[in-house]
């Protein structure tokens, strides 16, 4: 065993891109995350205005819209075209088309409508611009019922009972600000620590194959796969551990984000993270023991899993062919133990079940590990 780990640690020693992606990468970019998302909310998303009324009533929507948190006026724009032109390019993320005769239409009660274009290719300021131009189409219609009833004689306080008959009050729970870096941010983090986990190990074991020395290192341990297994990936486990929990610092600590259970609950889930992406990569490099292939599937699946695993777009409304992808990546259940027990702070009752998911995978990446000594103990590299 110590030949064995010796040997592992050499080889983490003999190339410099180890050391890059497993301490350099990670770190860089959670900083890069934790520094784009430091304000919390993205405000003053950039837009247009189009107004074909020119009237008080118009600029009123202008100047209600510009003061608005979530939207920035950029440009005014002479027409549809000219608007279009400057989402396409880039410049804002929407606009807003005051159409001709909005005045005199409205106050003579023929129903104006008021359109509003915004870009959801760019999901997050398109959200955003929609929102903020909802509101302010929903307060000038507001506005325009209110001084009609005053005309009609009824007085201010009915008027208002009339347009907002039940008064909304919204509290977001265990995130009251809303910051999406609290939410995001480690989901994300997690995410590529499992990607350049998964990269690691399966390039350090098939790398073994490709310079044909699987038939030493496997003799370095009695040629015992699994105590080879052990010394490789053993001096990486410390690294990757050491690596997230210092990731976890950064936020838990550094940043001040939410943590409403025992810090070593979530240092406890990285460690099983660690573990559990090195079973996954485990396992693809023994199904495949090629470098070209494994570290194409392992790329491609721990990519994907950014989209199911439930980050952004909750997981019941996929399609259950889709769906099923996202409980073969253990960066799913370290997601749920972070919601559950970090922003949440239910009893670790009701996280047992993804913890003892993370355990799984390092078992199951045990699995097919004799087809993997097989390729070691023949080794063809197929380029």
């Amino acid at each position: 065993m110590w030949q064995s780990i010796k040997y592992g640690i050499n080889t983490l020693a003999s190339r410099r891109i180890y050391l890059f992606a497993m301490i350099v990468i990670p770190l860089i970019v959670c900083i890069f995350l934790l520094s784009m998302l430091y304000a919390g909310l993205p405000t003053r998303v950039p837009t247009a205005i189009v107004d074909l009324d020119h009237s008080p009533m118009s600029r009123a929507m202008i100047r209600s819209l510009s003061s608005d948190q979530l939207v920035e006026v950029r440009e005014e724009c002479e027409s549809y075209d000219r608007a279009m032109d400057a989402v396409l390019n880039g410049r804002v993320y929407g606009f807003y088309i005051i159409p001709a005769g909005f005045q005199q239409d409205a106050v003579s009660g023929k129903k104006p409508s008021i359109n509003f274009y915004a870009n959801l290719a760019y999901f997050v300021p398109g959200t955003f611009t929609y929102k903020g131009y909802k509101s302010v189409a929903v307060s000038t219609a507001a506005r325009i019922v209110s001084e009609t009833t005053r005309a009609m004689g009824v007085t201010e306080q009915k008027s208002e009972a009339l347009i907002q008959p039940i008064d909304l009050r919204f509290n977001p729970v265990n995130n009251p600000w809303p910051d999406y870096s609290l939410y995001l941010t480690p989901s994300f983090m997690s995410a590529v620590l499992e990607l350049m986990i998964v990269l690691v190990t399966i390039f350090s074991i098939t790398y073994e194959i490709k310079n044909y020395t699987s038939r030493r290192w496997l003799a370095l341990s009695g040629n015992s796969i699994l105590l080879a297994l052990f010394g490789k990936l053993a001096p990486q486990t410390v690294i990757w551990c050491i690596v997230g929990w210092c990731c976890q610092a950064m936020m838990f600590g550094f940043c001040g984000f939410p943590l409403a259970c025992p810090l070593w609950v979530m240092m406890l889930a990285m460690f099983l993270l660690v573990l559990a992406s090195q079973g996954f990569g485990v396992f693809v490099a023994s199904i495949l023991p090629n470098p070209r292939f494994a570290l194409s599937v392992g790329g491609l699946t721990c990519i994907l899993a950014f989209s199911f695993t439930g980050f952004s777009f909750p997981l019941q409304d996929m399609y259950g062919a889709i769906a099923i992808f996202s409980y073969i990546m253990p960066v799913r259940y370290y997601f749920l133990i972070h919601v559950t027990e970090a922003l949440n702070g239910f009893a670790l009752y009701y996280a047992r079940l993804y913890f003892v998911a993370l355990m799984l995978f390092p078992l199951a990446g045990l699995l097919p590990v004799f087809n993997l000594k097989r390729a070691c103990l023949r080794p063809v590299y197929m380029p």
